[in-house]
């Protein structure tokens, strides 16, 4: 079989999408797990791997041999769990994945660590994160889903999980065992087992997808997943079977197999138990894994080790894997316990936080304890919202089905009369290509469908039925169902719970007649987007329980049908009786002491940071600001009911209108200029006057200020933030950036110096370049800052987090567009109108000549400076005439020790390094820690 030369896991976008500088982050930066080439994207697409010295090599080749002379050394993580890529095979191989960022929503969270793709919809505000994919997109990317758009269910924050750390993160299997034993991923993936490894499709599925539709009947516990909760994935591992055989499992006395993660929360450790039965079944494929698709896991799904339990709901699959524990009785974890469980529909949310010891009992009872899916279906096309013409013969249905421990879908029926009459679909099963592969083994894996004969299915399957135009225009609506090999078929009805978990009634399409076109109309939207017909129905007075969704039948009286009243939680204190002004509500905005408003009420959050289940930053990021929209749709009648201990006050009428409804900026002509323009806590306006192509993806933007007289106040060696509305109606789009220009002068105006990064085959695009490169001229733009923890206060003295450090001698390395930063700083010591001594070394790499950013400028400073600054570029792609001069090669640790050494005795010497995390690597090994050449970490600072 043919192989790519590395595999692709998450890329980092390295020194940031579109120039972020990575000081932005301020934080310790995971280390590269992008093994795979993207100079094929590159030449397209201008990854900001671009800047990244050169460390992948080709996707176009086929050879597996070690990475090239200029490719950045792998980490011993990356090099233990490299497998060859195959780019062909008689059955599904995942598409290679979108490279993702650490994302500045992240950036106030715990998560502020995990690099994610912004496409994924949100469905419980910023942290902790839980989101789903768009539908279709999920849909069309096929059988197998890339971690792009992979779900993603986390009750707090991502534990960090260094590769320098990886391999010897440990588990330990015990209890109910005659040889209990402790293992770390590197023993997993030593040769003593590399005979017992396997891979395996399979499909996660929350036990909360499609759960917007019962929050809709009646708000559930549970927060609001679309349809789109499930994804399928290759998944490598041992098999959980095998390691408990190794343990000498006690399967006499043992009756379940408890699982715990590493993720503090705030009722413990997240963990559950499987029967210890299906857990020693091979038909039921259980294992725990360590690679996904090939690839080592994601922050987010369980770096570096997890359980992967086919069949059953996702919870069942514990992340970030630290305990096996055999035991006669079911895991007493709270979260076991108290989530992931269907309890009698007669239960409401209130009655099920009671906390009495009836109601505890409830909870404890196993016979509610969810494990299998239940057998579900939904439809993808049409989508939501979308038009037919008349005029077209025929039209394809498609969606997706699966079921639960290991059953197969059998049978997807079809009805266009709300159920009188069925019509059987067709049904593709991708699945099966792996049973009758030929090839065994993959990502080191045995193919396990195909080597051991398994029988079970644990993927969705896919559904499709094509009609006449005609025929669809006689119909109201398309209803589907699916069925497994026990028989058991999708319910017509819901089955309510207070969870809302394992909803999977009928899926309903309405069909509209709108003129000579059909308008489809799906159930729901996920998360907070509007829109779907039960929403309509329900604001129309339907009841959405009267067995016909909420339509009104024949005979019925044509008044409005008023659904029961829902039971009213006063979220409110009735003794507090104080007025808040919106100054006051603003002077509380910080994580000091957060206030927060709903349905014009006035909360303090201080008292619940340290208990909120999904952490402190959800609070905290809510500050002084209104937040009922996102509280109400997500929050059940438990939380509600907590709320009036939190209550400080009233936010005054005008208060309220104005924070609603803010006033626009005064125009700059009628408002009296600040002493700056930045501003660290508001966006501000500034228009885009001018586009200035230095390279043939690069541009410097040029923009007004408020006044033209006005100073941009930003501090040499910081960062501002630069914001823009979506062009397609999404969350704006923010990225950080280093003017080119001082921050004092010239008055009036800032240029920033931007690369292109166009979309491609397999690159979505920068979505910041792409935006702002397609605003017309002028456009309005807004800048919020300064940020950053480095400041160069001129001549000589400096400040790192508000510290101050006297410099001699600065020593600058960069790559591509992490030049900036440098540059600013550069100016500011070699334009003082004082003297300035400091004496600057410049060191900058790029792949190829033409990726020299400013570099006459450069030039004319290294010329005009002789005795200060010192210049040397480095290309890892010179070109083949003898015009160049510069330096050839990567810079690596022979250089540094050539051209920096040691450390400065005297301490009056900085490193600033501004470019892609592979330079930061190479150059933290190089200058500190155990084997550097004796650099205090405090000299070493990243932008």
């Amino acid at each position: 079989m043919a192989v790519a030369s590395l595999p692709l896991s998450f890329q980092y976008q390295n020194d940031t999408e579109d120039g972020i500088p990575r000081s932005y982050y301020d934080l310790e930066k995971p280390s590269i797990t992008n093994l795979d080439d993207i100079d094929s994207q590159s030449n397209t697409s201008h990854s900001s791997s671009d800047q990244d010295q050169d460390q992948q090599t080709s996707s176009s080749s086929s050879s597996s041999s070690p990475p090239p002379e200029d490719q950045q050394p792998l980490s011993d993580f990356e090099k233990a769990l490299y497998h060859p890529q195959p780019t062909s095979a008689p059955y599904p191989l995942p598409p290679s994945p979108t490279p993702v960022s650490i994302l500045p929503i992240d950036l106030k969270t715990p998560d502020n660590h995990v690099p994610r793709d912004p496409s994924l919809i949100r469905l419980t505000g910023v942290h902790p994160f839980n989101v789903e994919a768009p539908l279709t997109p999920l849909f069309d990317q096929g059988f197998l889903t890339t971690l792009n758009l992979h779900y993603v269910r986390n009750h707090g924050a991502v534990p960090v999980v260094h590769d320098s750390s990886a391999l010897s993160w440990s588990f330990s299997i015990s209890g109910l065992c005659s040889s209990p034993i402790t293992l770390t991923l590197s023993d997993l993936i030593s040769p003593r087992f590399q005979n017992d490894l396997i891979t395996s499709p399979i499909t996660l599925v929350c036990a909360g997808n499609r759960r917007k539709e019962q929050n809709l009947v009646r708000k559930s516990k549970g927060f609001s997943w679309g349809a789109a909760g499930l994804s399928t994935s290759l998944w490598t591992g041992l098999p959980l079977s095998f390691l408990l055989k190794l343990a000498g499992v006690d399967t006499r006395r043992g009756k379940y197999v408890h699982f715990e993660g590493a993720d503090p929360l705030p009722n413990g450790f997240y963990g559950t138990s499987v029967k210890l039965s299906h857990a020693m079944d091979p038909e039921r494929g259980m294992m725990v894994s360590w690679l996904m698709n090939g690839l080592p896991l994601h922050p987010d799904h369980g770096k570096p080790l997890r359980v992967v339990i086919p069949g059953m709901i996702g919870g069942r699959s514990v992340k970030w894997l630290k305990k096996i524990i055999i035991s006669d009785h079911p895991s007493e974890n709270w979260y076991h316990i108290y989530d992931n469980r269907v309890l009698p529909t007669t239960i409401s949310p209130e009655e099920s936080g009671s906390g009495t010891p009836e109601m505890i009992s409830v909870w404890k009872d196993e016979r509610y304890a969810i494990y299998d899916l239940n057998t579900n279906s939904a439809v993808v096309y049409p989508q939501h919202c979308e038009t037919v013409p008349l005029s077209l013969d025929t039209y394809t249905l498609k969606g997706y089905a699966y079921a639960g421990g290991g059953k197969r879908v059998t049978r997807m029926e079809v009805s266009l009369d709300s159920g009188k009459t069925w019509i059987l679909a067709d049904i593709s099963y991708p699945e099966d290509l792996y049973r009758t592969a030929q090839t065994s083994h993959l990502y080191g894996g045995r193919l396990d469908l195909s080597s051991n004969s398994r029988d079970s299915s644990f993927c969705w399957c896919f559904w499709s039925l094509t009609l006449p135009i005609p025929t669809l225009a006689q119909a109201n609506d398309i209803v589907v169902r699916a069925m497994d090999e026990a028989m058991m078929v999708q319910p017509r009805d819901m089955y309510w719970s207070v969870l809302g978990m394992m909803n999977n009634p009928w899926f309903r399409v309405v069909i509209h007649h709108d003129g000579d076109k059909l308008r489809f109309e799906h159930p729901t939207q996920p998360a907070l987007q509007p829109g779907g017909w039960m929403e309509r129905v329900k604001k129309s007075g339907g009841d959405l329980a009267n067995g016909f969704w909420g339509e009104r039948q024949a005979g019925e009286p044509t008044a409005p049908i008023t659904p029961p009243p829902e039971k009213e939680i006063s979220m409110v204190n009735p003794t507090i009786k104080q007025t808040i002004s919106l100054d006051e509500l603003k002077q509380h905005d910080s994580e000091q002491e957060p206030w927060f408003v709903v349905n014009g009420e006035v909360y303090n959050g201080t008292k619940f940071l340290d208990n909120h289940p999904g952490g402190a930053a959800s609070i905290i990021n809510a500050a002084a600001q209104d937040i009922s929209d996102e509280f109400l749709a997500i929050h059940s009648e438990n939380a509600k009911a907590m709320m009036p201990q939190y209550h400080i006050g009233t936010l005054s009428p005008t208060s309220l209108s104005a924070l609603s409804n803010p006033s626009p900026s005064p125009s700059p002509s009628l408002s009296p200029p600040r002493p700056s323009f930045l501003h660290p806590k508001q966006w501000l306006p500034a228009t885009l006057t001018s586009k200035k192509t230095i390279s043939p993806d690069t541009k410097i933007f040029t923009f007004t200020l408020q006044h033209p007289t006005q100073p941009l106040g930003l501090p040499v060696g910081q960062h501002l933030l630069l914001r823009l509305p979506s062009p397609h109606g999404h969350s704006p789009i923010i990225r950080a950036y280093t003017p080119i220009s001082s921050g004092h002068l010239p008055l009036g105006t800032l240029s920033l110096l931007v690369k292109i990064y166009p979309p491609s085959p397999h690159h979505p695009g920068g979505k910041m370049s792409l935006a702002l490169d397609a605003l017309p001229l002028p456009s309005p733009v807004s800048f919020k800052g300064p940020i950053g923890k480095f400041q160069y206060l001129s001549p000589g003295l400096c400040t790192i987090n508000s510290s101050p450090r006297k410099v001699t001698n600065l020593i600058m390395i960069s790559a591509g567009t992490g030049i900036t930063p440098l540059y600013q700083i550069l100016l500011s010591i070699l334009s003082s109108s004082q003297s300035d001594p400091t004496k600057s070394l410049l060191l900058y790499t790029n792949r190829s000549e033409p990726d020299i950013l400013l570099r006459s400028d450069l030039d004319a400073l290294a010329s005009q400076h002789k005795n200060r600054l010192s210049l040397i570029y480095s290309l890892t792609r010179p070109p083949s005439s003898s015009s160049w001069k510069g330096r050839t090669g990567r810079m690596d640790r022979p250089f540094f020790e050539s051209v920096v050494g040691g450390p400065d005795p005297k301490q009056k010497t900085l490193i600033l390094v501004c470019g892609p995390e592979g330079l930061e690597r190479v150059i933290k090994q190089t200058f500190t820690g155990t084997g550097g050449l004796g650099w205090d970490e405090a000299d070493v600072i990243f932008f």
